[in-house]
């Protein structure tokens, strides 16, 4: 069983609904450029798993294309987001992190 790791400290209440959505993204963090797949996405935030994760507290940035018939439009809806990474998880070969949007914005 894997473990979980958060900031001393930092309590990040889980309040929204979480959808399983398994889509490529590509994080923007202050060591560099990582890969990664979400694993799940609330109004909040989102679960990613990575070869590597950023550090804990640390702000990152992407850009997702959030599906149509998820968004209920038309076309695929991009969101650029600005984050901050609040949990890690690693239970064996498999590294997550759990990240709290602090601001967005919708991409034409």
């Amino acid at each position: 069983m894997g473990q979980w790791h958060k900031p001393s400290g930092e309590n990040p209440v889980r309040t929204a609904v979480r959808f399983p959505m398994k889509l490529a993204l590509r994080v923007q963090t202050e060591q560099g450029e990582l890969e990664a797949v979400t694993e799940n996405i609330s109004a909040n935030g989102l679960l990613f798993v990575s070869d590597r994760l950023p550090a804990l507290d640390s702000r990152i940035e992407f850009t997702i294309a959030m599906p149509s018939a998820v968004m209920g439009s038309a076309t695929d809806v991009t969101i650029h987001c600005i984050g901050r990474v609040v949990r890690h998880s690693i239970q064996g070969d498999e590294k997550k992190a759990a990240v709290v949007i602090d601001e967005y914005f919708l991409k034409a």
